[in-house]
């Protein structure tokens, strides 16, 4: 048994993030180079930023549009020419601009599922390729599957749904392999996804909403996720971690 708890070493550990150059994704990098993880960052248009984090951590940063299985798989080849992988964190995610579902483009709803769902789903079946055992995914989520985001987000909320049904399927599916499989649901974080929405202030419009009173930080919602790839959480998978303020 303590064998195959302890199947992959701290010091050995080589995890890919997607979506890695900014916010969440970011602030998950840094937190798993402090925890001794080589981490190899995917991002699509932030090269600048990628770039700069990357030679911050002594990792390696990749472009990949998630949607695209090339890119996936261009992607985790970088990984694996590194060594064998053994975490990987499904974080890249877009949102639009807010406003009901009647009024939502066609263009919008396809490329949010496209990222948020397809992607995730694309770095999922790498992920089940590549890893063994000992290994661990975590997929970033929403509060917002439960919630639903009337008004502002359903299609969004829809996308993480997905994401959180995606987690306890391949939980079950990876678990006799001695792969776990688990996501952080997020609360409101102060990131710059809500400027692609229109409402940049979001998080603070919402905090009195939030039993917490205050939207998150970044390095909240990374500190679940390398929980979540550690030893420590070596008996759990198939579970939707909520890190939202009471949401």
């Amino acid at each position: 048994m303590a064998d195959r708890v302890n199947a992959v070493n701290g010091a050995d550990r080589l995890t890919v993030v997607t979506g890695g150059s900014r916010g969440i994704g970011a602030a998950t990098v840094r937190r798993l180079h402090a925890e001794g993880h080589r981490v190899v960052l995917g991002y699509r248009a932030a090269r600048d930023e990628a770039e700069r984090l990357a030679a911050q951590v002594d990792g390696l940063a990749v472009r990949c549009e998630v949607s695209d299985p090339d890119d996936v798989d261009a992607l985790f080849t970088a990984a694996a020419a590194l060594g064998r992988v053994t975490g990987v964190v499904i974080n890249a995610g877009v949102t639009s601009p807010a406003g009901p579902l009647a009024d939502t483009e066609v263009a919008d709803l396809r490329r949010v599922l496209d990222v948020n769902v397809l992607g995730a789903l694309l770095c999922a079946r790498r992920a089940a390729r590549d890893l063994g055992e000992g290994g661990a995914i975590v997929s970033v989520s929403s509060a917002a599957a439960t919630l639903g985001s009337p008004g502002e987000y359903v299609h969004y909320a829809a996308s993480k749904a997905a994401v959180d049904a995606m987690t306890v399927g391949l939980a079950k599916e990876l678990g006799p392999r001695g792969i776990r499989v688990n996501a952080v649901a997020a609360g409101t974080v102060h990131t710059d996804i809500h400027q692609l929405s229109g409402i940049p202030d979001r998080p603070d419009r919402v905090a009195p909403l939030i039993p917490l009173r205050r939207a998150g930080q970044p390095e909240e919602i990374a500190a679940a996720i390398a929980w979540l790839l550690g030893d420590d959480a070596s008996f759990t998978t198939g579970a939707i971690l909520r890190v939202a303020g009471g949401l």
